[in-house]
């Protein structure tokens, strides 16, 4: 069973900008000692739209051999075009991957039979459990709850979805009652709604790096009918789940929080990745003094 919290990894860099593997699993360390139940690799929290081919490879390869089998790990292998998404997935699951988080093709629209087609054609070829990511925020791609219900039943290597289309609860809701047990649901946007998706049949978040530790607390919470010590975690670490849903600053500051914690050597990020401005950086810092 997929099920809990599921970072997603910031891809860590040194100040000139390549990887910085050793951080990088000093990271997957820490993560995991915070209680992190699997990890997701290559999301938009990780950067991995600045990722080139051969970096992927390089991450995916250390970070497998590393976890050597501790927990899932879930791979990002979404592509605009159906033949690069195939082969991509392939390479990630050869490499190790559990799971692979799919996007739709999001440049080119398609239409339903289009996306029943492309995740068709990925899981034939990886032969590995997929989660739709149903991101249209991102994607600008929408994908209802009977779509993603259809998928379940009739592309054999779909299990997953990870639901990011808000109201995200009221959908968890909807593709519950279309998909039943076929489909285990997932929330993400930084876990802004991770107890309303939870209690209405979510069995995991996929969060940012920087506060898993509480996320399991509250996952624990719910796990055993604590609903009030859940919230009471929850109200502790909104303001900074809400600082870091700003668009184009979450990572920025992941990367400063993790920094401050002696997890990661560099706060660096990748252009288009925006950084924080000292002001930014001000008000991050205040929010961890309180938390």
């Amino acid at each position: 069973m997929i099920n809990g919290v599921y970072p997603i990894l910031v891809t860590t860099f040194n100040e000139d900008g390549s990887l910085d593997l050793r951080s990088q699993l000093q990271l997957v360390d820490f993560l995991l000692e915070q209680g992190a139940h699997g990890l997701g690799l290559f999301g938009n929290a990780s950067e991995g739209y600045t990722l080139e081919a051969s970096e992927r490879i390089v991450l995916m390869q250390a970070i497998a051999k590393h976890v050597g089998g501790r927990v899932p790990l879930v791979a990002s292998s979404g592509a605009t075009g159906t033949r690069s998404a195939v082969e991509l997935s392939k390479e990630m699951a050869g490499l190790g991957a559990d799971v692979l988080m799919v996007l739709p093709p999001y440049f080119l629209k398609t239409d339903g039979e289009g996306l029943m087609h492309y995740f068709g054609e990925i899981g034939g070829a990886a032969k590995i459990p997929i989660m739709v990511q149903d991101a249209p925020l991102l994607t600008q791609v929408a994908m209802p709850p009977a779509l993603l219900a259809r998928m379940a039943r009739e592309i054999e290597q779909v299990k997953l979805a990870k639901v990011e289309a808000p109201p995200t609860a009221p959908k968890i809701t909807q593709t519950v009652a279309a998909a039943g047990d076929s489909l285990i649901l997932f929330g993400g946007l930084n876990a802004q709604f991770f107890i309303e998706e939870t209690e209405r049949g979510a069995r995991g978040t996929m969060p940012g790096s920087d506060c898993v530790r509480q996320l399991v607390e509250i996952w624990n919470a719910l796990e055993r009918g604590d609903k009030a010590s859940a919230w009471d975690v929850f109200t502790r670490i909104l303001p900074l789940l809400r600082f870091e849903l700003q668009p184009g600053m979450g990572v920025s500051a992941m990367k400063h929080n993790l920094v401050q914690a002696g997890v990661i050597s560099s706060a660096t990020v990748r252009h288009p990745t925006a950084s924080l401005d000292a002001v930014s950086q001000a008000e991050l810092k205040a929010l961890r003094e309180r938390i």
